[in-house]
Formats: C-alpha cells, sequence, structure tokens
C-alpha cells in the first residue's frame, strides 16, 4: 500500500481560516477514496500566532511542513510599522523551503465581470528582488534604503522554469508559445540588466519559443487593452506580484485568483487575496480562489481524477452561482462551499476529462 498523503494546512489570519475551513471539507471528500489514504496536518502560522507565542512561523511548523507533500496556505497579516521579532510566515515558508517559482494563472471565467479569451500564466521569481528583506535607516531615521537584489542563480533558474512551463503549453495546444520578458533594463541597468540577460541567455535553447520584451510600465498598459494576446509571462518578484493582483481585475478579481509556489522539493498554495480584514469574520469571503489552488496542488501531485472534479464544480458554481458578495450575489462563504461539495458529490469525471484552468501543469510533476 502507498505512503499516506500528507497535506499541511495553514489557515493564518483574517478570512484565511474562513477560506480554508471550505477547501479543507473539499479536501475531505476528493481525497476520501486514495488507496493510500490521506493525512490533513493542522498547523498555525500568522501574525495571531505571534501574538500568542512570540513567532510568526513556529519552528514545530517549519518541521511538520517540510514532512509533508504540500501545504495550504490561507492568509496572512502583517503590521504596516515594524515589531520587534516579528517577519513574515509567507517569506519565511518561501525562502525556507526554496518556493522559487510563483505561478500565478489568469484566466477567463463563466461570469459577466470576466473579458474573454484571457489564459495566462505569469511566472514571478519567488525569493529575492525588493521582497529579500534587506532594508536599513540611515541619517538617524531620515532616510530609509531597501537593497534590491537580482542573482544570476535565480534569474537563470526561472527563466528555465518559465521556459519548460511555456514550451507544455505548447505542446498542448498546437500553437508556439510566447514568452514576455518583463524588466526595467533601460533605467535599472545592473539589476533588471542581470534579470534580463540571465532570462535571454536561457531563452535561446529554445528556438520554437517565440521571446519578446517588455518594460514593466508598457506591461501594465498592455496587459490591460489586450490581455488576450499574452501566454507566459515572467518577472521578478514586485513586478510578478503587482500585474498579477491587477490582471485578477480582468477575470472577475482577487476572489478567484490562485497562486503556487513551487520548489524542487515542496509546494505551497494559496490565494491570492490575501487576509482582507475589513471583511474577516463576516462569512461572506469568496473561497474560489482557495479552491482553484486546491486545483493546482491536487494536478501537481498527480491526483488528475481529483483536480478534474474540483476543475468542473468550480466552472458549475462560477456559470450558475451561488456567488458571494464580491461576484455581485449574496451567498456566504459556508454556502458556496455546500454548493460545491453539492455538486462533487454528483460528478463523475475520469482523467481524461482533466484540463487545468491555467495550464496548471504548470506546477510540474506528473
Amino acid at each position: 500500500m502507498s505512503q499516506p498523503l500528507r497535506i499541511a494546512i495553514i489557515p493564518g489570519d483574517g478570512i484565511g481560516p474562513e477560506v480554508v475551513g471550505v477547501a479543507t471539507r473539499v479536501l475531505e471528500v476528493l481525497l476520501g477514496e486514495l488507496s493510500g489514504g490521506f493525512e490533513l496536518v493542522p498547523l498555525e502560522a500568522g501574525w495571531g500566532t505571534f501574538q500568542r507565542t512570540g513567532s510568526a512561523l513556529p519552528a514545530e511548523t517549519l518541521a511538520s511542513a517540510r514532512s509533508c507533500q504540500a501545504i495550504v496556505f490561507g492568509a496572512v497579516s502583517s503590521p504596516s510599522g515594524r515589531v520587534a521579532g516579528y517577519s513574515s510566515p509567507i517569506l519565511g515558508l518561501r525562502r525556507e523551503l526554496d518556493l522559487f517559482a510563483n505561478l500565478r494563472p489568469i484566466v477567463s471565467a463563466p461570469l459577466p465581470a470576466s473579458r474573454p479569451d484571457i489564459d495566462i500564466l505569469l511566472v514571478r521569481e519567488n525569493t529575492e528582488g525588493l521582497y529579500s528583506g534587506r532594508e536599513r535607516l540611515e541619517d538617524g531615521g531620515e532616510v530609509a534604503i531597501a537593497e534590491r537584489v537580482i542573482s544570476r542563480r535565480a534569474s537563470t533558474r526561472i527563466a528555465e522554469k518559465a521556459l519548460a512551463l511555456a514550451s507544455e503549453r505548447g505542446e498542448r495546444t498546437g500553437r508556439r508559445p510566447l514568452l514576455t520578458v518583463v524588466h526595467k533594463a533601460n533605467v535599472l541597468r545592473e539589476t533588471d540588466g542581470l534579470f534580463r540577460d540571465s532570462v535571454l541567455a536561457v531563452a535561446a535553447r529554445y528556438p520554437e519559443i517565440e521571446i519578446e520584451e517588455q518594460l514593466v510600465d508598457s506591461m501594465a498598459c498592455r496587459l490591460w487593452l489586450e490581455p488576450e494576446r499574452y501566454d507566459v509571462v515572467v518577472a521578478p518578484n514586485l513586478y510578478g506580484d503587482i500585474l498579477s493582483d491587477a490582471a485578477a481585475a480582468l477575470v472577475g478579481g482577487l476572489g478567484l485568483a490562485p497562486s503556487a509556489n513551487v520548489g524542487d522539493e515542496h509546494l505551497l498554495v494559496e490565494p491570492v487575496h490575501g487576509s482582507a480584514p475589513d471583511i474577516a469574520g463576516r462569512g461572506i469571503a469568496n473561497p474560489i480562489a482557495t479552491l482553484r489552488a486546491v486545483v493546482l496542488m491536487l494536478s501537481h501531485l498527480g491526483e488528475t481524477r481529483a483536480a478534474a472534479r474540483l476543475h468542473a464544480t468550480i466552472g458549475h458554481c462560477l456559470a450558475e452561482g451561488p456567488h458571494t458578495p464580491d461576484l455581485g450575489g449574496s451567498a456566504s462563504t459556508r454556502e458556496v462551499g455546500d454548493a460545491i461539495l453539492e455538486r462533487l458529490a454528483s460528478s463523475s469525471l475520469g482523467n481524461g476529462d482533466y484540463r487545468d484552468p491555467a495550464s496548471c501543469p504548470a506546477t510540474g510533476n506528473h
């Protein structure tokens, strides 16, 4: 008998526990028929954990997460100012588990608010850039400096991931893939220049892929005006974060946007939306982004039947309702979860029916 599938569950802060609660119920149904069994491992991290324990990412949480095949993460609330001893647990997990690629699918949804014909995979470098955490104060606190770290190693590694995924998408669709390289090397000549040169050096090994470059400011404009022309986009950390959040508005909003943090050995999936403290506790958070993140996770783990069932069920729910208030409806988080579970109970898709919503084989491994 195969070993049980172990999935860490980290609800976090704000609406994290609400949307992860739905995902947990769904996973219990989807994975209940695995021959090797499964185990959902509840762990804690976040601002609330820091306030209780003095650590936002306790050592026992990190150790348990390392032993799991995947992690479902909810959201984290971080203070706007400096708090002694606090550091973001999601950044800590990305660093400690070497989750170097952040994959954010941007795909049209069956909703009036979504523009049609969009199928973009944004591949974001996930370990350095301005999120390296190297900041300091000078001149008695009158000047604040952040160091932007770009390395050839990390830039080459994210380029290899992006190009491999673009090649896979081309094989699946039969169309020549397009990779758009986003940078600002005309101004940031050393840092973005190194990123650009590293990506283009790897791209030279993929003559079957069309390569184009976009400055990040013009990319923001063109992504809004003609999103349907883009395929795979690769960007440094901060640019990828901003562009993917903005692009979510094209396809229904952040309540639908999933994310997969991928390394060579570990996987963490999460919704893009964050902790949304303004609606936390009201029971109206949209769980679809988290459920779409679960689709990415199941695909990566090779559970394609379960991924297919959940993907199809999410599509039906978006097309027919119920919808939470962010999509113009009045349903609660729990009511959407109940509808998903009811439809899962009547679905019976096989492996051959699977097509990831964002070419999510993105995560690699099946």
